[in-house]
């Protein structure tokens, strides 16, 4: 008698050295050798110039799961992988490694850009409180004067009280951070040129122009895509626009601010920023986002990282259990989505 077939698909893990290891706890390892015939000690790093143990993975791959730092899937990539069906991203954005020709080859993909867009939502959520109580201003003066000072003087005026948050981009974080907004006594302010009125009303926010919002709210927070349309669309005009004493927030991308601009605004200290992203990624070392008392800098950790990580890996498994049972995915990507999207 002939063995009777694995039906399980197989699957060939790609992604960037050491990621693997902080993805993937033991629990997910055993998740994902029982939903597919796959080698979990074998993560490939370079598909263009594998190795013969990668290559012949990836001749008879069914799905790739990917995470940061995947190769991308250029036409001799794919040429070595006949039986490559679909990619299952266990991070957000799939512009790095998805190419046309993946789409020309009619590849499915999903991504865990939902997944990934929580954690950056909830540091927003955390930041826009934090800035309208104007705590990383007083933590900065407190540090100074290390013994009493007139904090009612300091912060006359602060509070969450009937704020307005005005959301740059109605995309997965945008969102997710006017839902997570709704409890607290804030107006809400959108803009998106694909979204009109009556959808903006339903997420519980007032749609207006960059302009407008930029020049009504007391807390601006940008969550748009990068693309070439979006560079610099806040610059020296909506920044002027702001009011004095406001906070500009930025979680999408550092090319979407125009950062000289910005330090005309805050090294006066007419204007508050918290970065979490910037443009370079890595400041120069004598950038005076650094020093500014009125700049919270982070180093690109709002989103996933320690184990909220899992949360990705827990998604990337949900779909490859869909894919196996002959399901469609729960979050694909189509390539149209990637003109609006990061």
């Amino acid at each position: 008698m002939h063995p009777t077939p694995d039906p399980r698909p197989s699957v060939l893990l790609a992604m960037g050295p050491d990621i693997y290891e902080r993805l993937f706890a033991q629990r997910h390892r055993d998740r994902l050798t029982a939903l597919a015939r796959t080698d979990p000690s074998l993560v490939a790093h370079d598909l263009a110039d594998p190795s013969p143990r990668v290559a012949a993975a990836l001749a008879g791959a069914d799905v790739l799961l990917t995470c940061w730092g995947a190769t991308p899937l250029t036409p001799p990539v794919l040429a070595a992988a006949p039986r490559l069906k679909a990619v299952v991203h266990a991070a957000g954005s799939v512009k790095h490694h998805i190419t046309d020709a993946c789409w020309d080859r009619g590849l499915t993909v999903s991504s865990a850009a939902g997944a990934n867009a929580l954690p950056v939502a909830e540091y927003t959520l955390a930041t826009i409180l934090l800035a309208n109580k104007r705590v990383p201003h007083s933590a900065h003066v407190y540090r100074e004067v290390r013994g009493d000072h007139d904090w009612r003087a300091e912060l006359d005026g602060a509070g969450n009280y009937h704020r307005t948050v005005g959301i740059v981009g109605a995309s997965r974080i945008g969102r997710r951070v006017i839902e997570l907004l709704r409890p607290f006594d804030l107006r809400v302010l959108l803009y998106d040129p694909f979204v009109g009125a009556e959808e903006a009303a339903r997420l519980g926010a007032e749609a207006v122009t960059l302009d407008e919002l930029c020049a009504r709210a007391d807390v601006v927070s940008v969550h748009a895509p990068q693309l070439p349309a979006t560079r610099h669309m806040i610059g020296a005009r909506q920044l002027a626009l702001m009011r004095t004493g406001s906070t500009l927030i930025n979680t999408a991308r550092g090319s979407l601010i125009d950062e000289a601009a910005l330090l005309d605004e805050v090294v006066p200290g007419r204007l508050h920023a918290v970065l979490d992203v910037t443009d370079p990624e890595l400041p120069p070392a004598d950038s005076p986002f650094y020093e500014l008392p009125n700049v919270l800098l982070t180093p690109h950790v709002a989103g996933s990282l320690g184990n909220e990580l899992h949360r990705m890996t827990d998604h990337a498994l949900d779909e490859l259990e869909r894919y196996a049972r002959g399901l469609p995915f729960a979050e694909p990507v189509r390539p149209t989505d990637l003109d609006r999207s990061a």
